[in-house]
């Protein structure tokens, strides 16, 4: 059994909780804002009650390479936790995503993961990888909501 590793991203951002977590919890907005690595985004599954919630699967990425993310979590306007359905492309990796009202308005933006390591020794490539995307798709996120695209 591999290591577990794990990496952390925090932003701040003039929008509000609630824009934010609309534009990351909903499997086809992805589309929109996270260019140019997202292409395609769209639901593969609704979840259980709330139709974006608990058991949803959304699928992103550029065809046919598509990621299928499954909702954990989910409490709207704060938390969304997520795994990659099937167990792919990693073991055992779980994000949570909160987004927390600042004081003076705003909100704290907190995204970490963890997972499994795939292949021993590759830990450490693999999380420093997964953060700079997140950083990125993060950047994304708060551009989006704080612009309006």
């Amino acid at each position: 059994m591999g290591r577990k590793y794990s990496f952390e991203v925090n932003r701040t951002s003039t929008a509000s909780p609630e824009a934010l977590f609309a534009l990351e919890a909903d499997g086809p907005r992805w589309a929109e804002w996270g260019r140019p690595l997202i292409v395609q985004a769209r639901w593969a599954r609704r979840g259980t009650g709330d139709p974006d919630g608990v058991g949803a699967v959304r699928e992103v990425g550029l065809w046919p390479v598509l990621i299928r993310e499954e909702t954990l979590e989910y409490e709207l306007g704060r938390k969304h936790v997520y795994t990659f359905a099937g167990g792919r492309p990693l073991k055992d990796y779980r994000a949570e995503v909160l987004f927390t009202p600042m004081a003076g308005g705003g909100t704290h933006l907190r995204w970490t993961g963890s997972f499994t390591e795939p292949v021993t020794g590759s830990g450490p490539v693999v999380a420093a990888t997964l953060r700079n995307v997140i950083r990125l798709f993060s950047a994304k996120l708060v551009k989006a909501a704080e612009t309006g695209r």
